[in-house]
């Protein structure tokens, strides 16, 4: 997720409408659950053997789940982008320094099993991820509390290792979710796609061989906060692929589709009404990029990855492969975000094979080089495998690289890309939160979620730092801006494109248009159906 130049506040990127067809309105609550397709998958395995686990999960499908499930101190609200009290009563820093943070929890709160909930819960929950620390997880979003402090059972004070003015939209996030410390193990994952919280839903998962086949999401009695609910029941149906989805949304048997549109759907519902569907297009914060291995023998070579950088043609790739559903991404931070600047662009300006040649020869670097992409074949969406052909073919073309592409089954790609298993691989980024230091720090921190080898002092031990003592935001701009301009002199990573989103629904269901927030986060407390 990231772009530049021209700036979009961040209240903007929150779900606005810009393209609506006309549809029921108003509200009134059925009693049938409403159903919405998904094409995201659902698997237990070795190396992710409990999912739905806050200690675990670091997935945006994953998260949409534990969004609707699990309560965290804070949240964002119905629009805005500064995060609101949610299982807190109040929060706030208490020291200038922004190094102690003081919530206030509740007063009343239950698990759905009925347990009550404690400031010795939350505490339990944030300990337990730190203590776990999957290399998968979410560990790094909250990896610079230094302990937990609680007072009673409803005051908690968090210190913190260094300043940090974002840390309210950490405990935003389901890294910071709470568990009930009476149903949860504080050492080890919790098996399986079980879960208690005391979020607006509880949830029961129809699974067959460790797959989850369907998620209902029911209305949890006990569940108190800032979040209205517009329904009782809401269906979460696992389909096959795009086309299984968009059957399914026109035969009826689903009512909002959203995750995972081809292109070629997009661009299809844009082009024709329909008295019966709906189709939204909203900003977006999802980006796509290249990831390096800057250990490997030819990828860590920076001349290589330079002249990666002054090859690919990203318009193409948005024209030709996304069919305009994305715009080209020009840094690690995204135009809707603030700070962004279009630092790859400025230093390596549109495609030039002869540059990059250059860029070669005068390193020593033997031509053609030979290199392999990675890619996931069954999480990013169904364009994926064409965008990575796309690739191959702009690299190959040149006569300066020989690359060739393989893809491989999330379940497989994700672990193996976090040992350093692959040169050159291809991610993508949902913000957990809508600020740039959630599109630097977790790439160039020492405990980056991609495990990447990349180390530059210079981001981690002063521009991040200095990024996190500023409160006000606009004042870190200076520091940010250095951050994308080294990303894009060294690049570890390659920024692709930024994506928008986009929804599907059947006129009777109403509130499609808060159901996604500017992180994408699948709202489904706001869907309900129209009295007639």
């Amino acid at each position: 997720m990231n772009r530049k130049t021209l700036a979009l506040p961040a209240a903007i990127a929150l779900l606005a409408p810009a393209l609506a067809a006309c549809g029921a309105t108003g509200g009134g609550d059925g009693a049938d659950a409403i159903v919405v397709g998904t094409t995201d998958h659902f698997v237990v395995t070795e190396d992710a053997p409990a999912p739905f686990d806050p200690a675990l999960a670091y997935d945006m499908a994953l998260w949409n789940v534990m969004r609707n499930t699990f309560q965290t101190l804070m949240a964002l609200p119905r629009s805005g982008s500064e995060p609101v009290p949610e299982a807190a009563s109040k929060c706030g820093f208490t020291d200038r320094q922004n190094e102690q943070y003081r919530c206030t929890v509740r007063e009343g709160l239950k698990f759905s099993n009925g347990n009550d909930l404690t400031a010795e819960d939350v505490k339990f929950s944030v300990e337990r991820t730190l203590a776990i620390k999957d290399p998968n997880g979410p560990v790094s979003l909250i990896s610079n509390i230094d302990r937990v402090e609680t007072l009673g059972d409803r005051e908690i004070v968090f210190h913190l290792k260094q300043p940090d003015a974002t840390f309210p939209h950490k405990l935003a996030t389901p890294a910071a979710a709470i568990v009930d410390a009476e149903s949860y193990d504080a050492k080890k994952l919790r098996d399986g796609f079980d879960l208690v919280g005391s979020g607006p839903y509880a949830l029961e998962t129809e699974e067959e061989d460790g797959v989850a086949k369907t998620l209902t999401f029911t209305k949890n009695p006990n569940y108190q906060g800032q979040i209205e609910i517009r329904n009782e029941k809401v269906e979460l149906r696992v389909l096959e692929d795009a086309e299984a989805m968009e059957k399914a949304l026109m035969d009826g048997e689903i009512e909002v589709m959203s995750r995972t549109m081809s292109p070629e759907q997009i661009a299809r519902l844009q082009r024709k009404g329909s008295k019966e569907i709906n189709f939204l297009e909203t900003p977006g914060q999802e980006i796509r990029y290249l990831a390096f291995n800057t250990e490997d023998p030819v990828a860590g070579d920076k001349a290589v990855r330079r002249a990666m950088a002054q090859v690919v043609d990203r318009q193409e790739l948005v024209r030709d492969v996304y069919e305009r559903s994305a715009e080209p991404l020009y840094s690690i931070i995204p135009r809707s975000v603030g700070s962004h600047v279009n630092s790859f662009f400025n230093r390596y300006g549109e495609p030039d094979p002869e540059a990059a040649r250059r860029t070669l020869e005068a390193a020593g670097v033997e031509i053609p080089v030979k290199l392999q992409l990675a890619y996931t074949t069954d999480h990013y969406g169904p364009a994926t495998k064409a965008e990575f052909e796309t690739l191959r073919k702009q690299l190959n073309e040149t006569g300066l690289f020989d690359v060739t592409i393989k893809g491989f089954e999330w379940k497989t790609f994700r672990p193996s890309q976090s040992e350093r298993a692959y040169a050159v691989y291809g991610m993508g980024w949902y913000p957990d939160f809508p600020d740039p230091d959630n599109f630097t720090a977790p790439f160039f921190s020492p405990d980056n979620f991609l495990n990447s080898p990349y180390d530059n002092k210079e981001i981690h031990s002063q521009l991040i730092p200095e990024t996190r003592q500023q409160a006000e935001r606009t004042g870190a701009s200076k520091s940010f801006e250095r951050v994308q301009d080294i990303v894009a002199e060294d690049v570890p990573v390659l920024p692709l494109w930024q994506g928008k989103q986009y929804v599907a629904s059947r006129n009777s269901v109403t509130g499609v248009e808060w159901a996604l927030n500017s992180s994408s986060v699948l709202q489904l407390w706001e869907l309900g159906r129209s009295a007639g």
